[in-house]
């Protein structure tokens, strides 16, 4: 089942692009003002080249989210992810991502997370094919289309990105929530809702910004998050 927050257009501040040494603060001052997604990106070195943060950062935003009725989107960019899934709900994620391309048993971890109450999601690569979709179309409560390449920071969105995500809102169940992650700030983010998308993953754009609650509010107002 969808995660209730997920049911309306949502910008998703990334945690990725926050001040570590401020963490707690800068995540109260988005949700402070709407927030009700904060994305997680989890890196493990092999995957992707970088290595971010496991299960210790989700349970310590754990009752911050749950004091603003937040949910914590986690974005397992590691392979075998099914290794960490209980690590990640345990710790008090409240959707998860697997990448397509990082486990040969999809239907297995996508049930293993909704068995566990969480929101399960599915990732793929900018040129994996999104035929995968047809394939767990009843097992999954939302779809991540990237629009870079994970793992590496400072890349420019990638315009095919709006036709890919036109298909792929077509292949989905009007109830499968269709997230963006990568280059997004207002002009991406705008065009991306015109193509399909409901959840705006922002790092450099909001949590990287001087502003992060005026950063908010505007890509909110932007892509008709109603911030409540």
């Amino acid at each position: 089942m969808r995660p209730p927050q997920l049911a309306v257009p949502r910008v998703a501040p990334s945690i990725l692009a926050a001040d570590f040494s401020q963490l707690g603060a800068q995540v109260r001052e988005v949700l402070d003002v709407g927030a009700k997604v904060i994305h997680v990106d989890v890196m493990d070195g092999h995957f992707v080249p970088a290595i971010t943060m496991g299960p210790l950062a989700v349970n310590a935003l754990r009752d911050i989210a749950a004091e603003y009725g937040a949910l914590l989107d986690v974005h397992l960019m590691i392979d075998t992810p099914e290794r960490q899934v209980g690590e990640f709900t345990r710790a008090g994620a409240g959707s998860i991502t697997i990448h397509a391309e990082a486990t040969p048993h999809l239907d297995y971890v996508l049930a293993e997370i909704r068995a566990a109450g969480v929101g399960a999601s599915l990732a793929v690569c900018p040129t994996t094919p999104i035929a995968v979709y047809e394939e767990v179309a009843d097992a999954i409560d939302m779809a991540l289309c990237m629009t870079v390449n994970p793992g590496w920071g400072g890349q420019e969105f990638i315009e095919a990105s709006i036709g890919k995500l036109e298909r792929l809102r077509s292949m989905l169940a009007p109830e499968v929530a269709l997230e963006v992650d990568g280059g997004i700030q207002l002009g991406t983010a705008e065009r991306c809702g015109a193509a399909g998308a409901s959840v705006f993953v922002a790092g450099t754009a909001v949590l990287g910004s001087a502003d992060p609650a005026g950063a908010f509010i505007a890509l909110a107002e932007a892509v008709g998050d109603p911030r409540r």
